[in-house]
């Protein structure tokens, strides 16, 4: 993504929330080096912070609702998260948690976009969200998967003000023309039951060796490593509990 740092509008955080977490502590520490780290209070339910060095990347939690899904959620930044809220509901959203307050680090809401995709929203305190984007290990581009691509395209502008590039293939999101991330149409490929969703991808050294570790860890890959014309070579990966995710690799990351 050409963003280097959480911008409000912008993707802020990714956090999986599994139904075995310390299978996924194991899993994501060999697929990306993460060392994790678990919030010893019992009020924290054991949220568990990623770190790549001293930077936090990414989080791991366990399901904290019986409804909640085992699967990567991205979260954005906003100034105030209730103002925020409010205006998603406006624009046809629906809120599922909060807005409620975290500690002293934030404040959050969940919501469900009105094509049926949730994401969160952060409101920042003490904690801005995550320290790097774009080396390997860490968040680089998040992808809307959606079967109303018009709808979501008015919603996300509306809410956030992003903008919006799009070609006949693939639409790009961006903060001030600074694409983030990108719209995938769901189509006839995808099966009924997957609902629409963000999927957040990680990047890497090498894709085809990621991919390979995945496998090799109890993951499996549902899209094989593919160069885009003109863009990353890209695959996507899932976990041995089922939350998918993206990884890949731009030429900016060759030595």
């Amino acid at each position: 993504m050409n963003l280097d740092r959480p911008v409000t509008g912008g993707p802020c955080w990714t956090e999986l929330g599994t139904s075995d977490l310390d299978a996924a502590k194991r899993f994501y520490t060999r697929l990306f080096g993460w060392r994790p780290e678990t919030d010893p209070r019992q009020e924290a339910g054991g949220y568990t912070m990623a770190h790549l060095g001293d930077k936090a990347v990414a989080a791991l939690s366990p399901l904290y609702q019986e409804s909640q899904p085992v699967a990567w959620n991205v979260s954005f930044l906003v100034a105030d998260a209730d103002a925020a809220a409010g205006q998603a509901e406006a624009a046809g959203a629906t809120v599922l948690v909060g807005p409620m307050d975290v500690f002293d680090v934030g404040r959050f809401a969940v919501v469900l976009d009105p094509s049926g995709a949730a994401f969160q929203m952060w409101q920042a305190r003490s904690f801005p969200g995550a320290g790097v984007f774009n080396a390997p290990g860490s968040l680089g581009w998040v992808e809307l998967m959606t079967r109303a691509p018009e709808r979501a395209v008015a919603f996300y502008t509306t809410l956030f003000g992003w903008s919006v590039n799009a070609s006949e293939h693939y639409t790009r999101w961006g903060i001030e023309g600074a694409d983030f991330g990108g719209m995938v149409t769901m189509d006839e490929k995808f099966p009924h039951e997957v609902p629409a969703h963000w999927l957040p991808y990680f990047a890497v050294a090498d894709v085809d060796d990621s991919a390979a570790t995945a496998t090799e860890a109890g993951g499996t890959i549902l899209m094989e490593p593919t160069s885009v014309p003109e863009g990353p070579r890209i695959a996507v990966l899932r976990d041995p509990q089922g939350a998918v995710f993206g990884v890949y690799h731009a030429s900016d990351y060759e030595d």
